[in-house]
């Protein structure tokens, strides 16, 4: 039987710190997940130990490619090599119960990278973003260097902060206070919560009709 969380992830970073939560959110009853930005499947493979069918998409060859060769013993994984924002005959619009980005929403249009996930989902499937802002208000500032001091007792715990090789890097254009005001317009109902070590996290459930 495969572990509840899947495999224990073999690097720690920001990113990965927050799979965890990501993985408590899967809502109950969930058979399709969509992981959107996937990079080396890391979190694909953790979501196929608690839910049937789990697709990864990537717009990068060299990741897409990577998350094969690592999954190759996760019968439910797949991978896909696509631009989600595009790609409707790769992807099932409407068809996920579960849909998640890490670290992507701030490489993309806000509204309409949320609103291109939204109508990936199914009626009543479920949104979760963990995302990156910037800081512009003394008060920003003085959160995220509170995050200083665990970031650093988190890496030295882990064996020090890495990640594959290869993934895209790019600050954020948006900051704590846009974000939270983009969320609530584009997601009404959505839940956003400002993490420590530099992420939030946006939690949205897909209104039945």
């Amino acid at each position: 039987m495969p572990r509840p969380d899947g495999p224990s992830p073999p690097y720690w970073n920001h990113n990965v710190h927050y799979h965890r939560l990501v993985l408590d959110a899967v809502p109950d009853g969930c058979g399709r997940a969509l992981d959107v930005g996937c990079g080396d499947g890391l979190l694909v493979r953790r979501l196929a130990g608690r839910i049937g069918e789990v697709t990864g998409v990537d717009r990068s060859t060299a990741m897409v490619r990577l998350a094969r060769e690592r999954s190759t013993q996760v019968p439910n994984a797949a991978f896909v090599e696509a631009d989600f924002m595009t790609a409707d005959d790769a992807l099932a619009p409407g068809g996920y119960d579960l849909v998640t980005a890490v670290a992507v929403v701030h490489h993309l249009d806000f509204v309409a990278a949320t609103h291109r996930m939204a109508d990936l989902l199914a009626p009543g499937g479920r949104l979760v973003v963990i995302g990156l802002a910037g800081n512009r208000t003394p008060l920003d500032r003085l959160v995220s260097g509170a995050g200083v001091p665990a970031a650093r007792m988190l890496a030295r715990r882990h064996g020090g902060k890495s990640g594959p090789p290869g993934m895209p890097v790019l600050d954020p254009g948006m900051t704590w206070r846009q974000v939270r005001r983009a969320a609530r317009g584009a997601l009404p109902g959505s839940r956003y919560r400002r993490h420590l070590l530099w992420r939030y996290s946006l939690v949205w459930d897909k209104p039945r009709p």
